[in-house]
């Protein structure tokens, strides 16, 4: 048994860096996220295209910045669009 705080916090915090030591980051290429979700010909849509092609979104946040952007969730991936041009679609994580 330990008996002094000091050597208690010492023994603690000697276990949490030996719990993370065991960490692993893997990382996927942007390529290999699949193709599943249909938004492959979002890019160069305006919001109104976007919005008869897939619904309405979840959330919208933006815009923000100066050119303005904007961020439109759908259930597993978001849209961004710089003013009213769609520039990107990215994949939800799933973890």
């Amino acid at each position: 048994m330990l008996s002094k705080p000091g050597t208690l916090i010492a023994a603690t915090a000697a276990l949490l860096l030996a719990a993370g030591a065991q960490a692993e980051t893997i990382e996927v290429p942007v390529g290999a996220q699949g193709d599943d979700i249909p938004v492959e010909q979002l890019r160069g849509l305006n919001k109104h295209q976007v919005n008869a092609r897939l619904g309405e979104p979840v959330t919208i946040q933006g815009p923000i910045g100066e050119p303005a952007i904007t961020r439109w969730e759908y259930a597993d991936f978001y849209v961004y669009f710089e003013r009213d041009m769609a520039l990107h679609t990215v994949k939800k994580h799933r973890g």
